[in-house]
């Protein structure tokens, strides 16, 4: 690993304790470099806060040593006024001159602006360093800037015998204690939880991170024709909601009903609202028919699956895979769990 392949992957590294709190910006480290010595460092904590590069010249004791140091920073330094100002000047008002970036910003709004901005105030900028490990970082950014819609992430869990719940979608627990903690886990990490009407009805799911500290997700369901009772779960009004439907209904404090046209497909339909109102990730944990539908439309990101030692005899049974090679294979508890990636990543 070189000089600059090190102090990347700490900032890398870095970044990734922004994960859940970021969003919807991408999460970003930053390492500030002196005579070959991290003398600050930092990443982007919360929504609204301090970027990574400003928690990090921040946290230079001595900033007359920032015109001689080497700034890391994962992410090219944004050029606009948003919730805060412009990280590009920042850096060239603090004397920076040497910036080293992994990945340049697709949001049109920087999109090479910020690396302009640094060169003409004289900075030198070397750009890729870890190029592939940033892009794997941000993928649910980088998804959402250049597709135009949420990273998706397919989840379910089946038996042995390759059933998702029992006969008339039944529920029952599937998967242990240990697979069940890190689903919600992965709740935290995605900003929005979509499930169909049948699984509103038959589980009355919450949808929340009651087994795992974080943000609890943008709960959204799909119900086309107002099916799920007001007494469910989902519209309980304990956390933001959105409904997908084709009937006009009133929304309530904190739950919104979207309507769709009937007359077109519904999946577009859903995804580009997503993308309009800023939703960057989703995690469906619908049924059968509702993730057999993504996969179909080739519709997905990731798929994690995870299988069960326990047998159901009969049921509902899981969605059919497409013919993938896994990317990963793990244990969690007696469960295993199977990773895919989608090949039409941008990567």
């Amino acid at each position: 690993m070189s000089r600059d392949e090190k102090y990347m992957q700490r900032a890398l590294d870095l970044a990734a304790l922004g994960t859940s709190w970021a969003r919807p910006n991408p999460i970003v480290g930053c390492v500030v470099v002196h005579e070959n010595k991290i003398i600050g460092e930092g990443w982007h904590q919360r929504y609204g806060g301090p970027h990574a590069e400003v928690n990090a010249l921040n946290s230079v004791q001595d900033k007359s040593l920032l015109p001689h140091c080497q700034v890391y920073v994962t992410l090219e330094p944004c050029s606009h006024y948003g919730k805060t100002p412009p990280c590009a000047d920042f850096l060239i008002q603090h004397g920076v001159r040497d910036v080293v970036i992994c990945n340049t910003d697709p949001n049109p709004l920087v999109s090479g602006r910020g690396i302009r901005k640094l060169t003409e105030a004289g900075c030198k900028v070397h750009i890729g360093v870890l190029k592939e490990e940033g892009l794997e970082l941000n993928r649910r950014f980088f998804t959402f800037q250049i597709r135009k819609r949420p990273y998706l992430v397919l989840k379910w869990a089946e038996s042995a015998d390759g059933f998702i719940a029992l006969p008339n979608y039944q529920a029952t627990q599937i998967s242990g204690s240990l697979a069940k903690q890190l689903v919600h886990k992965w709740r935290t990490e995605e900003q929005a939880i979509l499930v169909g009407t049948r699984t509103a009805l038959h589980d009355n799911p919450q949808l929340n991170t009651r087994h795992w500290p974080g943000p609890a997700p943008l709960r959204i369901a799909i119900d086309k024709h107002l099916n799920i009772p007001a007494t469910h779960h989902l519209l309980d009004d304990s956390q933001p909601t959105l409904v997908y439907t084709y009937q006009e209904k009133q929304a309530t404090i904190q739950t919104t009903f979207a309507i769709l046209s009937p007359d077109e497909d519904f999946l577009p339909q859903m995804l580009t609202d997503l993308y309009q109102r800023n939703v960057q990730s989703v995690l469906v944990e619908g049924g059968t028919l509702l993730l057999e539908a993504f996969l179909q439309a080739n519709l997905w990101d990731e798929i994690r699956v995870l299988k069960s030692p326990k047998k159901l005899g009969e049921g509902v049974k899981a969605p059919q895979l497409p013919a993938l090679p896994f990317s990963s294979r793990m244990k969690v508890g007696d469960d295993e769990l199977t990773v895919y990636r989608n090949q039409h990543q941008f990567l």
